[in-house]
């Protein structure tokens, strides 16, 4: 990997984030000024301020559809899209450097986890950075207390059960549940 390809190009692309990288300090001001964001996020008396904090960490307007409940946390968001009328509820936490899309009218329950981030196994690299997007489909539903992993798509329609851990796509219109979440089931979407 060069040190001369952008920083942020670098996680879109799923490739080694190393603390040496040059632009390595102007990633971590990203993340201080969110960081920062995130505690007048959490502190806000309406959603319509939550709304307004997150609209800025992530750098673009979010619709006045969402509605987001505090506490809510977020490490990096520049790399975060939420679409309308997709609710987020109480104290979900969102490793968002690699990238993580939410399509319209997608439910995500507390606790949830996204987490697009993870570290190499090599001892030797271990503090640098490993990211792949996580991408939610329109009209899915992520249950209480689930955990996404990096690379992980959600189809349409499909539901994640309140506790699963999913470590593999999700097709359209099914049900997974379990550590690691395994198919349940199918829905019948034409209902």
């Amino acid at each position: 990997m060069s040190t001369h390809k952008d920083i942020f190009q670098i996680m879109k692309d799923g490739e080694e984030v190393r603390q040496d990288h040059p632009q390595y300090g102007e990633f971590m001001q990203i993340v201080a000024k969110t960081l920062r964001l995130n505690v007048d996020l959490n502190n806000a008396k309406e959603t319509a301020q939550v709304r307004e904090i997150l609209s800025e960490i992530i750098g673009s307007k979010i619709d006045e559809s969402t509605a987001i409940f505090a506490p809510f946390h977020i490490n990096f968001g520049k790399h975060t899209t939420i679409g309308k009328n997709v609710f987020i509820n109480h104290a979900c936490s969102f490793l968002d450097i690699g990238g993580i899309t939410i399509e319209d009218d997608v439910l995500i329950g507390p606790k949830v986890n996204l987490i697009t981030e993870g570290h190499p196994l090599d001892p030797n690299n271990r503090k640098s950075l490993l990211c792949q997007p996580i991408h939610i489909k329109r009209n899915a539903w992520i249950g209480a207390a689930s955990t996404i992993l990096p690379g992980i798509t959600i189809g349409e329609n499909a539901v994640i059960a309140a506790g699963s851990v999913v470590t593999r796509d999700v097709p359209s219109n099914t049900i997974v549940a379990g550590v690691p979440a395994k198919h349940v089931k199918d829905i019948d979407a034409s209902i």
